[in-house]
């Protein structure tokens, strides 16, 4: 008999994975254990600059929203 555990990671998994073996995300965990392992900081860095960058590039490009208040 297989157990379905849905829980949410994000917070049940701060302090380390609650499901150890059981882990429905374990085959990510090794996946950003080896990029962290091969790639360089700098590296790191410029991706996340990149993602930054392309942010709010979407922010500027999006039409202004405004908040009419109540009368």
């Amino acid at each position: 008999m297989t157990e379905s555990t849905e829980i949410n990671c994000a917070e049940m998994c701060q302090n380390g994975c609650v499901l150890g073996d059981k882990c429905p995300n374990r085959e990510y965990t090794q996946q950003a254990s080896q990029f962290i392992s091969d790639t360089p900081l700098d590296k790191m860095l410029e991706i996340a600059e990149e993602a930054v960058r392309k942010k709010a590039m979407e922010r500027m490009s999006a039409p202004p929203q405004w908040v009419i208040p109540e009368e």
